[in-house]
């Protein structure tokens, strides 16, 4: 016995995994506009209850849009124009723009919520931001609106992007990212959208930087394989007699004590004196940071 399933959702999500680990999996693509062109000119020739009309396509873009690639979509909407025109009594059925768009009433947008789409245009939206494409940028995003995405997912993506591929580079974007979120709560749609394309071309348009990103990501590596340091004794407070007598807290230098604020002392626990984890980019207010670091900490070269 074989045993052929189809599915339009992505077997990765819907289907368990031992049983995936036994099937081959096909991935049929998407109809192009010739394959739709090929399936419409079949039904309009060989229905049997269409090819007894006359029946011209005078507007076939329209409606090769409007399926959104589904060939059922397609000639559901076909027939649906067609009962549409035929209500004018005419003997020859004429299917222009105000047929097919009464048919379809909007297009047939493939988005779902918890599936393959999903995950996928938001990481073609995540990725256009980061690659500093606006334009991409907000087309992804009208793709997930438009298909019912929640704004508010939207908007959280942001937040985290702010910091992990502008960081730095562009402060402000964290905190514009947040108040977009809040903005959205507060609006909903259909302003909400507004808001959300403000946020997503200021935070493409930003200068990027992933240190802040790659900084944490390091330091839990290291957190992670190797023993827990100690706290170095000028590092700790000294709440007690007994701490203060054993030393904690001794020869700590009050940065604010000091010319500039600054003061040069060790603050990694030994073992890692001298590591680096931060390293700021030539982009944006990083460049600055990054100066002022290397002035602070000659030994210590970003």
């Amino acid at each position: 016995m074989t045993l052929i399933g189809a599915t339009t959702e992505n077997p990765s999500f819907e289907v368990i995994p031992p049983l995936l680990s036994r099937c081959r999996v096909y991935v049929l693509e998407a109809l192009t506009a010739d394959n739709l062109q090929t399936i419409l000119d079949h039904a309009l020739n060989h229905d049997a209850v269409l090819s007894t009309r006359q029946i011209t396509v005078t507007d076939r873009e329209r409606l090769l849009m409007l399926s959104g690639g589904d060939a059922r979509s397609l000639l559901n909407g076909l027939e649906t124009a067609v009962r549409i025109a035929e209500q004018t009594g005419a003997e020859a059925v004429q299917l222009g723009r105000a047929e097919i768009d009464a048919a379809f009433q909007r297009k047939t947008t493939r988005y779902d919520n918890g599936g393959e789409e999903h995950y996928n245009i938001i990481s073609a939206f995540i990725k256009s931001v980061r690659g500093s494409d606006p334009d991409a940028a907000v087309y992804w995003m009208a793709r997930m609106l438009d298909g019912g995405e929640d704004p508010k997912f939207i908007a959280r993506r942001m937040i985290v992007l702010a910091s992990e591929d502008i960081g730095n580079a562009d402060p402000y974007g964290l905190t514009l990212a947040v108040s977009t979120f809040t903005a959205v709560d507060y609006v909903g749609m259909p302003e909400a959208r507004i808001i959300l394309s403000q946020c997503a071309t200021y935070l493409a348009s930003a200068p990027k930087s992933n240190a802040a990103y790659n900084a944490i990501s390091e330091a839990l590596d290291d957190v992670q394989s190797s023993q827990d340091l100690p706290v170095p004794l000028h590092l700790r407070n000294a709440p007690t007699g007994l701490m203060h007598a054993l030393g904690y807290g001794k020869e700590y230098k009050y940065s604010h004590d000091h010319p500039g604020h600054f003061v040069e002392q060790r603050y990694l626990p030994e073992g890692l004196t001298g590591k680096i984890y931060y390293r700021p980019t030539d982009n944006g207010r990083e460049k600055e940071v990054r100066e002022r670091l290397n002035r602070l900490w000659p030994g210590r070269k970003r």
